[in-house]
């Protein structure tokens, strides 16, 4: 565990926020322990912005990953994902744990279901 919270806390450093000043890391770890991280990319056109969280899942599905076994979010004061990024952050890896952990070093532990509960997905387009 202890890696994938370093992962996120550094590429928290390489955030892209000039508008918002918020930087934001994630790192995501794979079934085989990979550590794949991400920050968040801001654009003028706010609505182009790229979150932490889906940047790292984006890359680790692009590099051929599909099972993931947790998920660290840093930040300044430990927010949660965005709306978008909990409904990606299901759909591509499930109930896993996510720790959120602030500048501080604090982490609070939660489940991606505990973020979105009852989650729209695939099994909604059957029912």
């Amino acid at each position: 565990m202890k890696d994938v919270v370093t992962a996120a806390l550094h590429v928290k450093s390489n955030a892209h926020a000039p508008y918002s000043k918020y930087k934001v890391g994630a790192a995501v770890e794979t079934e085989d322990g990979t550590i794949v991280s991400g920050c968040n990319v801001e654009s003028s056109s706010y609505g182009l912005t790229a979150c932490a969280e889906r940047v790292a899942l984006h890359s680790a599905i692009a590099q051929g990953y599909k099972k993931f076994k947790t998920l660290v979010i840093a930040t300044r004061n430990g927010a949660a994902p965005c709306g978008a990024c909990r409904q990606i952050i299901w759909e591509l890896c499930g109930d896993i744990p996510i720790t959120l952990i602030d500048e501080n070093g604090k982490q609070v532990i939660m489940n991606s279901s505990d973020l979105l509960p009852h989650p729209f997905d695939n099994q909604s387009l059957t029912e």
